[in-house]
Parts: structure tokens; C-alpha cells; sequence
């Protein structure tokens, strides 16, 4: 029996409840859920804004401690750290086999409609697993090619937050945007995929590390992580203010908020042959597009999910760049709260104005 947080119905907030965890099956791994962060995926979910079955356990940032493995599990063991990662991958794919595992649409990953499920309460009844994780709860029990062990001595509230927000903005700039030392950056959005990308552009030596947006405590935040310049994103000059900090555009924008407009920015900021690359959810409704004019500039628009992470190779490495004091994590957390708050840590998110909140399991 586990304590979790369960989305019943979009827009009323998560229930605790208690649910039961299968035990685990051959390629599964049962793992002690130490914390979690607050990500603004969930949310899109929580409030409605993307649909899945319901009832569901949400939460996809996490690191905890294995408890159990399946028989044929070799990636990990009991008593191993772990961080979990939602792109989880089947290893024989077209997107496996050709090196893009955060394409991999992962079906090997999960249990088939036909089999026992993962997550049960009240008896057997069906509670649905979101995004391979369900990671508001107390225990997870999810695919081996779902998490990776990392060192003991890397605190496990810091580590959350590589399963998702660090995966996707460093991710981003190490992964898919491959930024050369002195390349011009800017990085819309300063939450924490935001400022992630921002402290990754400043290990990766990006000449100029723009940070857009809106309020001005997180664009104190953003140069704690290492922006060079910042800019609120809704001045109406906004795109001619970066276009003149970078010497005529930038190498590379990124939006990681999931609106509209802040993708519209990172599209108007581009220099001639420069990238625009869209990490936010945005409403379903939503595109992004680039001008004739963009088109003849040989400016190029796309999306990077989950910062096109190779997780087993990123996460350690990410771990490793904290532990030497490169990556801060610290600043990128604002507070650590119990399960039972998470519903305030979600309505602080909507007031915007903190970086990552993390539930903290005992």
C-alpha cells in the first residue's frame, strides 16, 4: 500500500488516496519514490488542457531508492540511487536504433491492455499510470529502461529535478542545439526548464545568454544561473531589444514556457540561419510558424523533447556537473513541501512568480 496524489477529475485539484503496487514484473524495477518535483506538464493535465484516462497518478520528475527488480532486470539493483525519466525507451525501435531514445514511443515499456495493471485501489481497481512514471506516490513501479542509477552521494531532491525540468533545458543545449562556445542563446521563459538551458548555455560557453521574461524575480533568478543580459518578454520591443543585444539576432531561441507569444519571441530573434527550438506544451491549438522571408534566411523552427536526452549517458553526466559544482540545482529549487501540500505547490506554479517546487517523501 501507497500514499498518492490522484488526479479523479480535471480542475478539482489531486486526492490523496492509497493505492496498491504490483509486484514487479521481469523487466520491471519497484523504487522507494524519495521526492518529486512539480512540473508544469502535470499541470497541463491536472487542469485539463491535454487529456488522459482517468483515474491517474501524475508526476514525472523523480528520483528514489529500488526496493525490488524483476527477474530479468541488469540495468539496476536494490539499494540503488535512481532518477526517473519519462522518454522511456524499448532499445529496438527506428528511434532507438538510430540514437533518438526520447522519439521512442516506448509500448515494450509499458504493461499490455491484457495484463494485470501496474497501479490498482480499492481492491482492483484500475488506477492509470501518467507518462510511464506516476510519480506522486510513495512507490513507482515503472520499466528498467525508465530510470537510471546515479551516485550515492548526490542528494535525492536535487536529482528530481534532472528527471525532467534539467533533462529537457541542459538537454536542449547540449543535445539539440549543439551550442558552440561563443554562440548567442536566448532562453524565453525562466522557470525551471528555463533556467536550466540557461545554466547549461553557460557551461556550454555561449558567448551571450539572453533570459526572457515577464517578471522580474525570475529574471534575478535567470542571472544567478548565469544569463549575461535579461529582458521582460512582454515589452512590446522585446524582439528588437534582443535582436541589438546579440549583434543581430541570435544562434539559438528557445521557448520554455508552452504560449503562443514566447514562441513567437524566440522565432523573431533569430538571426539569418538561426534555430528556434520549442520546448513548452502549448494549447493543443497553437502553431509556429516562420515567414517567407524567415524561410529565405535559412532559419529552421523545431521541437526538442524531453531535450532529445540519451538519459542512461545524460543523467549521470548531469549528476556529475552538480557534484563539481558546475550545474546549480540549489537555486533552481524554491521549496520543498510534503505530499499532502502538493495542491498549493500547483496553485503556486499558476501564480508563476517561483522557480521548482519538490515533494519530499520521508
Amino acid at each position: 500500500m501507497a500514499k498518492a496524489a490522484i488526479l479523479e477529475k480535471p480542475g478539482e485539484g489531486l486526492v490523496i488516496g492509497d493505492v496498491e503496487i504490483a509486484d514487479p514484473a521481469p523487466h520491471e524495477v519497484l523504487i522507494d519514490t524519495k521526492a518529486c518535483g512539480l512540473c508544469h506538464s502535470d499541470l497541463h493535465f491536472i487542469d485539463g488542457a491535454y487529456p488522459h484516462p482517468l483515474p491517474a497518478i501524475p508526476g514525472h520528475e523523480a528520483a528514489g531508492v529500488v526496493r525490488a527488480v524483476g527477474s530479468e532486470v541488469k540495468t539496476v539493483k536494490p539499494g540503488d540511487h535512481v532518477v526517473s525519466c519519462l522518454s522511456a525507451f524499448c532499445g529496438h525501435c527506428e528511434f532507438c536504433v538510430t540514437g533518438r531514445m526520447a522519439l521512442c514511443l516506448g509500448a515494450d515499456t509499458r504493461r499490455g491492455a491484457d495484463g494485470a495493471p501496474r497501479i490498482t485501489r480499492n481492491g482492483g481497481e484500475l488506477v492509470n499510470q501518467m507518462l510511464n512514471l506516476s510519480a506522486f506516490s510513495e512507490q513507482m513501479l515503472i520499466h528498467e529502461h525508465a530510470c537510471v542509477a546515479i551516485d550515492k552521494d548526490m542528494p535525492l531532491d536535487r536529482a528530481a529535478v534532472i528527471g525532467c525540468a534539467v533533462t529537457t533545458g541542459a538537454g536542449t543545449i547540449f543535445n539539440a542545439a549543439k551550442v558552440t562556445p561563443g554562440e548567442t542563446v536566448l532562453v524565453v521563459g525562466c522557470g525551471g526548464v528555463g533556467l536550466a538551458a540557461i545554466n547549461a548555455a553557460k557551461i556550454a560557453g555561449a558567448g551571450k545568454v539572453i533570459a526572457a521574461d515577464p517578471l522580474p524575480e525570475k529574471r534575478e533568478l535567470a542571472k544567478v544561473l548565469g544569463a549575461s543580459h535579461t529582458v521582460d518578454a512582454m515589452a512590446d520591443d522585446a524582439a528588437k531589444q534582443i535582436i541589438e543585444i546579440s549583434g543581430g539576432g541570435v544562434h539559438y531561441g528557445i521557448e520554455a514556457v508552452g504560449r503562443q507569444a514566447s514562441a513567437d519571441l524566440a522565432v523573431a530573434s533569430l538571426r539569418r540561419g538561426g534555430t528556434a527550438i520549442i520546448l513548452g506544451m502549448m494549447p493543443l491549438d497553437c502553431k509556429v510558424g516562420l515567414g517567407a522571408m524567415d524561410l529565405l534566411s535559412g532559419k529552421k523552427l523545431q521541437g526538442a523533447i524531453m531535450g532529445e536526452n540519451h538519459f542512461p549517458v545524460d543523467l549521470p553526466r548531469l549528476v556529475d556537473f552538480y557534484m563539481r559544482g558546475l550545474l546549480d540545482l540549489d537555486t533552481i529549487i524554491a521549496e520543498r513541501i510534503p505530499l499532502e501540500d502538493i495542491n498549493k505547490g500547483f496553485d503556486k506554479m499558476r501564480e508563476g512568480h517561483s522557480a521548482r517546487s519538490v515533494v519530499v517523501f520521508d
